[in-house]
């Protein structure tokens, strides 16, 4: 079992930044690929960016240059940088991990966590 514990979440204002950070613990040798995705109350879960084990990353049109995702290998902890926060981002962010990566479809995922909260305020 692989168990993702989130945090770093928290109520910014319009144009704030957060650092979001996520443990991966148990039998974290089976993953490949890790990634955030968020969901916002009354809409569907929505993938916001994935890092594989080689590096790879990819994005979400939405916050494409504005987050950035990185990946400590020795530490298993991701991370997601955001900045120039806008209300639009106001969701749960859950961490994710599996065998794949699921940038558009993020029920796909293998694993999640419980999440963190990301309020923005215009």
């Amino acid at each position: 079992q692989v168990r993702l514990v989130e945090s770093g979440g928290g109520s910014v204002e319009t144009g704030g930044s957060l650092r979001l950070s996520c443990v991966a613990s148990g039998e974290t040798s089976a993953i490949r690929c890790m990634g955030w995705f968020r969901q916002a109350p009354g809409k569907e879960a929505e993938g916001v960016a994935f890092i594989k084990n080689d590096g790879t990353t990819d994005y979400a049109e939405s916050v494409k240059g504005r987050f950035a995702i990185s990946k400590d290998n020795t530490e298993n902890v991701l991370s997601l940088e955001t900045k120039s926060l806008t209300p639009e981002d106001t969701a749960m962010y859950y961490c994710a991990a599996g065998r794949a990566c699921w940038l558009k479809l993020p029920n796909k995922w293998t694993h999640r966590g419980q999440g963190t909260q990301v309020a923005v305020s215009s």
